[in-house]
Formats: C-alpha cells, structure tokens, sequence
C-alpha cells in the first residue's frame, strides 16, 4: 500500500509529528516545547491532525491528566462527539461523571478505565510507544489496516448516529450562553429602555 504523504507533518503549532524509516508515526504535543495546556485553537487543530494521522495507541506520561472545562462546566453542551468518545473507551457512566465534573482525570484513572493502554513515567512516553509500534509492525500490513478498520468501526458507527444530534444540542447551548453574556454586558441605560 502505499504511504499517505506527510505534507501535515510540520502544520501544527503545538503538535511535533515525526516518522520513522519504518513508518511509525509519532503525535507530541507540547506547549512552546513544554508540556502542554490545551487551548480552544488546539480542539480545532487537534481534531484535523488526529483526522489526518487516524491515531492508535495512547501511552500517557503519569503526570498527564484529561479534562473537558470548555463543554458543560463553560455552559455548553459536550455534543461534539466527546461523549461518544469518552463513553466507547470509558463507558457511559464514567463519561457522564468525567464531563459532568471539570475536575482533572489522572492517566492511571484514564488507564483503569481502558482510554489509555500504558502509563510510563515523565518523559520516558515515546520508548513505550514505539516498541508498542514495532510489535504491531510485525503483522503484515493489510492485517494491521484491517485490524484497525475492523476496531474502530463501533465508534465510526456510534459518531455517525449520535454526533450530528449532539452538535445541534452544543450549537443551541452555546447561542443560548452567548445571548446571555450579551445581555449581561449591555449597559444599564439600555437595559431599563422600552421598545
């Protein structure tokens, strides 16, 4: 088969992505080479370059932790697909609990709940990751692709049916909070006036 071109590679200001001569894609994100604080700008990129890359595995640093501030503690619905996520990986109930709650989620808790596959110490994430790669490189590749159709396909499905619906749930909670902080921020003079 032949390899996707890499013309991605170098288009994403916090995220360093790397190929080896063996074709293992590394994804590192990063905050001006440090770690990394997710920005609303790095939801949109990221969710292109994961697009792009159709990432496999996950191997979280310890001191990693997950969160969702921007959805339902922000005031707006998590409709966008991070519920159907979380809840493929986690199942629903944790998915509810870790939305719902803007408290961080530890990569041991993440790791217990099977959304990520290994936790390693600071620093030391990319070694794992890429033994992890070189086993899996030992399958030929149509059995590696396929394998990968063949897992993701659940969640393929789940996105398609329930998304399209959460998107429309988040596009109306964020009109509502937008009407609402405009309506808080209009001046009293203008509040008090009659139509």
């Amino acid at each position: 088969m032949q390899r996707l071109q890499d013309d991605y590679l170098t288009e994403y200001r916090r995220l360093k992505l790397t190929r080896d001569s063996e074709g293992v894609l590394v994804a590192e994100f990063h905050s001006n080479g440090g770690p990394f604080t997710f920005t609303a700008q790095d939801h949109t990129e990221s969710v292109d370059a994961f697009y792009r890359i159709a990432a496999s595995v996950i191997v979280a640093a310890e001191g990693a932790t997950f969160h969702d501030i921007p959805h339902f503690a922000g005031g707006i619905v998590p409709g966008d697909g991070i519920f159907t996520t979380w809840s493929y990986r986690a199942g629903a109930g944790r998915a509810e609990t870790f939305l719902l709650n803007p408290q961080p989620l530890t990569a041991r808790t993440a790791h217990e709940w099977g959304v990520v596959s290994e936790v390693v110490r600071n620093g030391k994430a990319l070694s794992p990751a890429r033994e992890l790669a070189e086993l899996y490189l030992k399958a030929p590749e149509v059995t590696r692709r396929n394998t990968r159709v063949h897992f993701m396909q659940p969640l393929k499905e789940r996105i398609v049916r329930e998304v399209g619906y959460g998107l429309s749930l988040e596009g109306a909670s964020a009109a509502d909070l937008v009407k609402s902080m405009q309506a808080n921020s209009e001046p009293v003079a203008r509040k008090g006036k009659s139509a």
